[in-house]
């Protein structure tokens, strides 16, 4: 009789393991879907995990096609935690009714008009829209003083673009945010009769270094990584920054939101607490990849970016900016897409 009761426990206990491996194992790890620089991310997590003891899973794609995907697995998605590139993916997922709350000391990291008004997301990290010329092709004297003189004929066959790319599409909702559709459809088909079209940014960035074509419509770090990879000597290009609130020099945010449907929860509300603290954002800032600006006040940018209150970009709030749904139509009708 004693032999069985101390077997029956040691079955009890077996069982209560097993029972508990399952729960464990889902709390010491979470999934990321990302759309930011997998070099940088995978930094980031592994730091995550020796801080906190939870590893991350990543899944990495393009902004726009996560936020779909996001989207079409509503509660059934894996997802814990969306860190992306530009604020009109969050926004999107915020209207749907997917994003948690974030926790409010999360929140006080940064300054509020870069995170959801709906306290939802988190802004991350800011980057400029910049236009990338080659030095041996064009004069400084030379550039349009907006965004939009792009469209113009006297410039046909001296800019390139990636309309493709989901940096593109902030840079269109600018426009409708501050221009009207009438007047971004027509700057949109100007473009498509002036410009060299390319898969990315880094396809223009790298076209205009060569050579290849004059100017190109770039966020800031395209070129600030391919001049890291080049150096001095090889670099032919450089950077203009528009003036005067130009919509040319849209700031960009890249946040970051826990899932409603996460099923870890607290590991998520903890990464996205860590990519606001100071020690990830010093991670970033030294990265020599991501080339974007800390949110986090104290923390300073690479030196080779220009200092972040000397930027002058458009006064338009993240809800102006919207999702970004009317900029893909737009595009698709000018014949971009």
């Amino acid at each position: 009789m004693t032999q069985f009761r101390f077997g029956s426990r040691v079955a009890a206990l077996a069982l209560a393991v097993a029972a508990a491996v399952p729960f464990a194992a889902h709390a010491a790890s979470l999934t990321l879907y990302s759309a930011q620089h997998e070099q940088v991310v995978n930094m980031l997590a592994k730091d995550f995990q020796k801080e906190s003891g939870i590893s991350v899973k990543v899944r990495s794609g393009e902004g726009p096609a996560l936020a779909a995907q996001l989207v079409t697995e509503g509660d059934k998605t894996p997802a814990d935690v969306y860190f992306t590139e530009n604020s009109p993916e969050l926004v999107l997922l915020s209207e749907k009714g997917l994003l948690a709350k974030v926790d409010a000391p999360t929140l006080a990291a940064v300054p509020a008009k870069f995170s959801s008004p709906q306290s939802d997301w988190v802004g991350v990290l800011a980057r400029e829209n910049v236009l990338a010329y080659n030095t041996t092709k064009i004069q400084s004297a030379q550039l349009p003083a907006s965004l939009l003189d792009l469209a113009k004929p006297e410039w046909k066959g001296k800019v390139g673009i990636a309309p493709s790319d989901a940096d593109f599409l902030p840079v269109v909702s600018a426009v409708l945010a501050m221009k009207g559709q009438a007047a971004t459809l027509q700057w949109l088909k100007g473009l498509k009769a002036n410009a060299q079209i390319f898969d990315d940014d880094e396809g223009v960035v790298a076209a205009v270094n060569r050579g290849a074509v004059a100017t190109g419509i770039v966020n800031n770090y395209y070129w600030a990584r391919l001049h890291a990879e080049l150096g001095d000597k090889k670099t032919q290009s450089t950077i203009h920054h528009f003036g005067n609130k130009d919509v040319g020099s849209l700031v960009n945010i890249s946040g970051a939101a826990v899932l409603k449907a996460s099923h870890n929860g607290e590991a998520a509300q903890k990464f996205v607490a860590y990519l606001v603290s100071e020690r990830a954002q010093k991670l970033i800032a030294g990265s020599h990849v991501s080339f974007e600006y800390p949110l986090v006040k104290g923390v300073s940018p690479d030196p080779i970016l220009k200092p972040f209150a000397e930027l002058t970009p458009p006064e338009l709030t993240i809800q102006q900016l919207g999702d970004d749904s009317q900029a893909g139509k737009l595009l698709r009708e000018a014949g971009l897409l």
